[in-house]
Formats: C-alpha cells, structure tokens, sequence
C-alpha cells in the first residue's frame, strides 16, 4: 500500500491519499447492498457507504451493517415479547376475573345455603321454644292441680 500525505498549501489541512499496487482491492458487488438501509436506525446512525478502493473501510461497513442487522433483530425480538407479554398479561387477567367470578359464585351459593339453614333454624328454635312454653304450662298446671 502506497500512502501520500501533502499540504495544499501552509494554512490548508493535510490530505492523506492511500492506494494498493496488489491485486487485494475490494470489488464493488463485494460490498453489500449500498443502497440499503436500516429503518430501525436513527439517520445519523444508518451505515455509511463504504470507500470500495479501501479494504478497511469496507470492513468497517460490513461490520457496521452486520451491527444494524442485529440491532434490528434485537429490536423484533423485543416487541414481540412485548406482545407476549401483553397478551398473557390479558390471558392472566381474564384468569384471575374467571377465578374472581368463580368465587363469587360460590359464596353466593353459600350465603344463599347458610341464609336458607339459618331460617329453618330460626323456625325449629321457634317451635321447640313453642313447644318448651307449653310444656311449661303443662306441667305447671299439673303441679298445681296436685
């Protein structure tokens, strides 16, 4: 690799020039789709089309766009979890309102059964005081009649 580096003039910057003599350069179909582009990138973070003359800097570019690529399958893999998520989540909570509804029910049956027990117990208490109250009058009268 040949490299110049020369000063246009005292108050301009160096301009660095390099070239290759062998047979190492880079074809153009080498390099990947230049035109392609990374949606889920920011502008200033899309892969720069690469220097085709300069190995390293389509090295640099493959490497970059393989960084995207991956960025942009992190990116999927990403929502779709998010999906999952919100979907068991639902699922979760349709769970917990199906158990919630299921208790319910079953409280309610059992309210209903209790409040069903305690007024036949009420009615048998109500008979056997009845029934104590007269048998009370009963014997009292037999007491005072011996």
């Amino acid at each position: 690799m040949i490299t110049s580096t020369r000063r246009v003039s005292p108050d301009k910057s160096e301009v660095r020039i390099a070239f290759s003599l062998d047979d190492t350069s880079v074809d153009v179909n080498d390099v990947e789709d230049l035109a392609s582009t990374f949606p889920d990138l920011e502008q200033r973070l899309q892969p720069v089309a690469p220097c085709v003359s300069l190995t390293e800097s389509v090295q640099v570019y493959k490497e970059h766009c393989r960084m995207a690529r991956e960025f942009h399958q992190v990116k999927h893999e990403i929502a779709a979890l998010e999906d999952r998520k919100k979907r068991v989540s639902c699922w979760r909570s349709w769970v917990e309102d199906e158990k919630v509804a299921v208790e319910i029910a079953r409280l309610e049956e059992e309210f209903r059964r209790l409040t069903e027990e305690n007024r036949t117990l009420v009615t048998v208490h109500n008979e056997r005081a009845q029934q104590l109250k007269s048998l009370c009058l009963t014997n009292g009268t037999r007491r005072d009649s011996s």
